[in-house]
């Protein structure tokens, strides 16, 4: 009798303590006060939450956002830059991968600079 693979071996699903942020892009939109976030996490067996925040230069919060228990290891968010006068500057996307109800208990994170230009 022959196996059936329904996953590769690399996308096999993986036990909480293996699953880790990936891939982390932040990809400003021309209009400068929107930001997609692009995301990837290891194929999990138990679902994962997320916390996302996005930091200005001196490390003020101008977004954020909060996934329960994702059912989807690829994402795509858009999220808006906030409470700032102009959106032109330094900022870092940060994600935090947890599981459970505390979300400061973080099992994985990832960090990422990017810049929105002046039009």
């Amino acid at each position: 009798m022959s196996n059936i693979d329904f996953f590769k071996p690399s996308e096999a699903p993986q036990p909480r303590e293996k699953i880790k942020i990936e891939r982390l892009e932040a990809k400003p939109y021309s209009d400068g006060w929107r930001v997609k976030i692009l995301l990837n996490v290891t194929p999990f067996q138990e679902r994962p939450s997320l916390e996302i925040q996005v930091r200005s230069a001196d490390g003020r919060t101008v977004s954020e956002l909060s996934v329960i228990e994702t059912m989807i290891q690829h994402m795509e968010f858009t999220v808006h830059i906030r409470g700032v006068a102009s959106p032109v500057g330094e900022y870092v996307a940060r994600a935090a991968l947890y599981y459970g109800e505390d979300p400061s208990i973080v099992q994985h994170s990832l960090e990422v600079p990017f810049s929105v230009a002046g039009g």
